[in-house]
């Protein structure tokens, strides 16, 4: 790096020079601290996006989730990102499903919250007259209607709201332990 007298100085000179500078404080330098891309300080983290009310949307929106949570530090196969995929699959399916409404997207949010290590996850769609059941299993012949009994499963609690103007947000909050054991 050239400095402004026309010198290369490297990183080492100038953190001598700073502690020069600094001259009577001797406190400890506070380091960074590491965290994942999208993450603050404190350990917080939010992806928020909209995705087209098809079956593709519901792909896209898992995808995301899982890219995000990669940049978050939990890798693709760790029980939290499985899980917070699952939870936005089904999730993102019976908006597909059973909230489409022509020309309306589908919104996805997930936040993370570090210190409380768990995930909250929300789907909105632009329908509120359907609303979510109590999950119960179908019966062993029929091929749908087990994914809110997943999510259940999955979920520490979950639930539904109003969202204004329009439609529905069903949330879900899920356990997040980090696979370096931090959580």
């Amino acid at each position: 790096m050239v400095g402004m007298t026309g010198k290369r100085t490297t990183t080492a000179e100038k953190t001598e020079r700073a502690e020069q500078a600094e001259g009577a404080d001797t406190r400890e330098a506070v380091r960074p601290v590491p965290r994942g891309f999208g993450l603050t300080a404190n350990g917080y983290g939010s992806l928020s996006r909209q995705f087209p009310s098809t079956p593709r949307g519901a792909r896209l929106a898992r995808l995301s989730v899982v890219r995000q949570l990669g940049h978050w530090g939990f890798g693709p196969m760790t029980d939290a990102t499985c899980a917070v995929a699952l939870v936005v699959a089904e999730l993102a399916a019976n908006a597909v499903c059973h909230g489409r409404l022509r020309g309306r997207n589908f919104h996805v949010r997930v936040d993370y919250e570090g210190p409380t290590s768990r995930f909250r996850i929300e789907v909105s769609d632009a329908v509120l007259g359907r609303t979510p059941e109590d999950p119960k299993l179908p019966p062993d012949d029929q091929e749908s209607g087990r994914g809110l009994f997943l999510v259940e499963c999955l979920a520490a609690r979950w639930g539904w709201e109003p969202r204004n103007p329009i439609g529905k947000t069903v949330w879900a909050e899920v356990a997040a332990v980090r696979p370096d054991g931090e959580g």
